[in-house]
């Protein structure tokens, strides 16, 4: 008899409900800290200070549109520190779900019960996924109080757009991490892995922006992510959207394929 769907789920988000009231807390006191700075810094000599610095350390960074609420909260919350605060959690989450319950002898145990390896890897992804999303509400939620408090000209559609594609992008990262992890049974190596091309794709869009390069941003997840200016304009890339789910589900796949290959002794 096998146990019922969403049993692992709901286990592992109640086993981890602490830490991630923790994580939620945290992101969004961050993402209202610097968000309720944009009245202060505004009502300075903001615009002459930003044209003092080089404009292609501004464009290589994405700060070009700080004059702007829309262009600040993206800068700071959706591109930088909020985005930052959140794929650090995705991508601990993820490492930790297969890779590190097999390195403390957890996974073995849980799979002796009535699960398959199958289930047990969709529903811990299930598990991360809802994850990323509580935190990702987090933030949204406080954006948009603020945006009403501070009369912030961002509209409530736009910040939603926003929301949605950051998940979406730490997602895959997260995904990426659980299945390095549940292809190798190392957690070191699935936060090496994940991590590393996360930097690497975000340096990539950099210098693609300073340099003009078209393929350079055209391969990064936060281009795909952020190229629509999703909170300044409330646009959406259809392309960009097909892109990062194609790749979070190649990365699904294959760490499940890894998974129901490998030897756990069970």
């Amino acid at each position: 008899m096998r146990a019922a769907a969403g049993t692992v789920t709901r286990g592992d988000l109640a086993d981890h409900r602490r830490s991630l009231t923790i994580w939620a807390v945290a992101v969004a006191a961050v993402s209202a800290m610097y968000t309720s700075f944009y009245p202060t810094i505004n009502a300075g000599d903001w615009t002459s200070m930003l044209d003092s610095m080089p404009s292609g350390l501004m464009t290589a960074m994405g700060f070009d549109n700080l004059a702007s609420a829309a262009g600040y909260v993206t800068s700071t919350v959706y591109s930088l520190i909020g985005l930052a605060l959140v794929l650090v959690h995705g991508i601990a989450r993820g490492s930790q779900l297969i890779a590190g319950d097999e390195e403390a002898g957890i996974l073995e145990l849980e799979l002796t019960a009535p699960v398959t390896r199958a289930s047990t890897y969709v529903e811990r992804l299930a598990a991360l996924w809802i994850d990323l999303l509580a935190v990702v509400a987090a933030v949204t939620l406080t954006i948009l109080v603020l945006t009403a408090v501070l009369s912030l000209d961002i509209s409530w559609g736009s910040v939603l757009v926003a929301s949605a594609l950051m998940w979406l992008t730490a997602g895959l990262f997260g995904t990426l991490a659980l299945a390095v992890g549940a292809a190798t049974g190392r957690r070191g190596t699935a936060l090496a892995v994940a991590a590393g091309v996360a930097v690497a794709t975000y340096v990539l869009r950099a210098i693609g922006n300073l340099t003009g390069s078209a393929w350079m941003t055209s391969v990064s997840p936060f281009d795909w992510y952020l190229g629509s200016d999703p909170l300044g304009a409330g646009a959406v890339s259809g392309d960009g959207i097909a892109r990062l789910l194609g790749v979070t589900v190649v990365c699904a796949v294959t760490g499940l394929v890894g998974l129901r290959r490998r030897d756990l002794m069970v």
